[in-house]
């Protein structure tokens, strides 16, 4: 109940930039503010790695070569000053209010990408689930919060229905990469049928990718035909 008095009350007050505290207009981030974040441009089709100013190809050269990469990533920024600290406060600090402007942002940057969206949209979006213990916690689930305005800019179905995570697992941050992806073997099922949809499973950050991929590996085994992976930040 606190979290839906939280959104009312967002939805009424005036909006103050979550960046400098200056009026952001119908928007949580001003757009001083918006023009000054390590947006990532030109991101490869594939992994979304930002590409060089006047790369020729849609691929990195590592894209461009088959490798059985079954899913395509793409992230809205860079995971640094000023952003990595919404992210903890969003996170770690309940700041609803943080969620959402980030959420904001990924869609804004989504929406921008003309040259993925015109094929690529999918027709669901699936935040990375918490385990019961971590949202008896936190009271929440950030992965959520920034999936519900990507889902309602772009139209989209927000499915909170499609995925579980069935294991209580160690914080990733404290885990090297292949660490990661050991401590999330079996920790999420799919919880519907999902045959023939075209998902987009939305996180906060980037890093190793392993949380997102073990989603997305629960998600075709239950019959996706496709699944993309979206994030707010990434580390470059």
């Amino acid at each position: 109940m606190s979290n839906q008095v939280d959104r009312l009350l967002a939805s009424l007050l005036p909006r103050s930039c979550v960046f400098c505290g200056q009026d952001g207009g119908e928007q949580a981030c001003c757009e001083g503010c918006r023009s000054d974040l390590p947006w990532l441009t030109n991101p490869c089709r594939s992994c979304g790695i930002p590409l060089s100013s006047g790369y020729p190809h849609d691929y990195c050269g590592n894209c461009r070569v088959p490798t059985g990469r079954q899913y395509r990533m793409l992230s809205a920024l860079a995971y640094e000053y000023p952003l990595d600290r919404i992210i903890a406060g969003a996170k770690f600090r309940q700041r609803l209010d943080f969620s959402a402007v980030l959420g904001e942002l990924l869609a804004m940057y989504l929406c921008s990408q003309g040259r993925w969206m015109s094929v690529d949209l999918p027709d669901a979006i699936v935040p990375v689930p918490l385990h019961r213990r971590r949202w008896a916690a936190r009271g929440f689930n950030q992965a959520a919060e920034i999936a519900a305005p990507v889902a309602r800019q772009l139209g989209l179905s927000l499915r909170l229905d499609a995925c579980h995570r069935v294991r209580h697992t160690s914080e990733q941050t404290t885990l090297s990469g292949s660490a990661r992806r050991r401590n999330l073997v079996g920790a999420f099922a799919a919880s519907v049928d999902l045959a023939g949809l075209r998902i987009a499973v939305v996180d906060d950050v980037l890093t190793t990718g392993a949380t997102a991929l073990a989603v997305a590996t629960a998600l075709k085994a239950a019959g996706a035909r496709d699944t993309q992976i979206w994030t707010v930040a990434r580390t470059v």
